[in-house]
């Protein structure tokens, strides 16, 4: 298997056609087909238009405004003759103007309409849709990973993991319907990348860190850019079932958040909303119930199945897209590492009897205030 190998194992589409254009995800994925040149046409769907960057990015993509709930988009899968769908633009939570009924019509209604397109197209051979780890949902009872099988030990509290759940349900329906469209499902693990907002990466490098006492979350993470890899590879490959998408390996929410310099700050469930909210900040309203859930429990993914089946291999771990993230956000240590190995080996000289254990106790308890002073909220 060769890393960011995106032609094996399956037949390079003509007519691509991505929905959730205007989205991080959506766009650049545009963005990368549309520099394959194998690729005939790329047409980037969404009811809202992409920024100027955007456009100006996707380069040859062409761009069309319409709403997958409006018939609009079955004229444009037939007049192109659009053999790939790739549906990227499920909402993860309800638009500002919008309520929860707003968010789940266009995220369930607007994915029956769009399958119900796909399954009338007689060009469309495949359809990739971009599903999230959210569908198993986060509790004290779940495995040590999630393998494509299972399901969630109870029903997720968050609309977008009911929504997701929904929508995969009826892609596999049009499946069975078509049997000749290959169907793609891809969970991704939650994403961390200096472009995105509100994720967890956001969270632990916030100064001060709500965490729940007695809980230590197992975080398993995917960076965005291998999360686009991922898409691309199900697109341009072979890609018929579902894959768990996510980096090797956990970091449990304590080192995540020794490993940031910042101070956690244990408390009861019951004072995990408010007082988060005093601590984080206003983006403490910008989590889902879905990320919340994930910073007290967390959730791990079994990827064996997308390494010996998708053949797609991530470029980060969990520890290095954390780490990536940090350094691209030039996060600043409250606890700086050398005030730990001061703390260390005074302790170690007092638990000795040596003499020199005042020295380092002072050394330790005189810490530079400059260091703190200079952090950046």
């Amino acid at each position: 298997m060769v890393e960011g190998d995106n032609t094996s194992g399956g037949t390079t589409p003509r007519v691509v056609l991505v929905t959730g254009a205007s989205r991080f995800l959506g766009g650049y994925l545009v963005t990368r087909l549309a520099q394959n040149p194998s690729i005939e046409r790329v047409i980037a769907v969404d009811a809202v238009s992409p920024s100027k960057d955007m456009m100006r990015r996707m380069g040859r993509a062409e761009f069309v405004r319409a709403d997958i709930r409006n018939p609009l988009i079955g004229k444009v899968i037939r007049n192109a003759e659009v053999d790939t769908v790739v549906h990227a633009s499920t909402l993860q939570k309800a638009p500002k103007a919008g309520s929860r009924a707003a968010m789940k019509d266009m995220n369930v209604i607007g994915a029956m309409q769009l399958f119900a397109v796909c399954q009338k197209a007689p060009t469309v051979r495949k359809v990739v849709l971009r599903s999230a780890s959210v569908v198993y949902g986060c509790s004290a009872k779940d495995p040590a990973q999630f393998t494509e099988e299972m399901s969630a030990r109870r029903r997720p509290p968050g609309g977008y993991a009911r929504d997701s759940l929904e929508i995969e349900g009826y892609l596999r329906g049009m499946g069975r319907r078509r049997p000749d469209i290959s169907v793609g499902i891809l969970r991704l693990a939650p994403l961390i990348g200096p472009q995105l907002t509100a994720t967890v990466g956001h969270y632990v490098t916030a100064p001060l860190v709500p965490t729940i006492v007695g809980r230590n979350a197992r975080l398993q993470l995917l960076h965005v850019e291998d999360a686009l890899a991922a898409l691309e590879k199900a697109t341009i490959g072979h890609a018929s079932g579902t894959y768990n998408i996510a980096g090797d390996g956990v970091v449990m929410m304590s080192q995540a958040i020794r490993r940031a310099g910042r101070v956690e700050v244990p408390m009861p469930l019951a004072l995990f909303r408010s007082v988060g909210s005093a601590l984080v900040g206003s983006s403490m309203r910008l989590y889902t119930d879905e990320q919340l859930e994930y910073f007290r429990f967390g959730c791990g993914l079994d990827t064996t199945r997308m390494r010996s089946e998708l053949e797609f291999e991530p470029r980060w771990t969990t520890m290095q897209a954390l780490d990536d993230f940090m350094r691209a956000t030039q996060t600043r240590r409250i606890i700086k590492s050398e005030w730990i190995d001061r703390a260390e080996n005074a302790l170690t000289t007092i638990l000795g009897g040596d003499s020199a254990a005042a020295t380092a106790s002072a050394d330790v308890m005189h810490m530079p205030l400059s260091g703190r002073s200079a952090v950046k909220g």
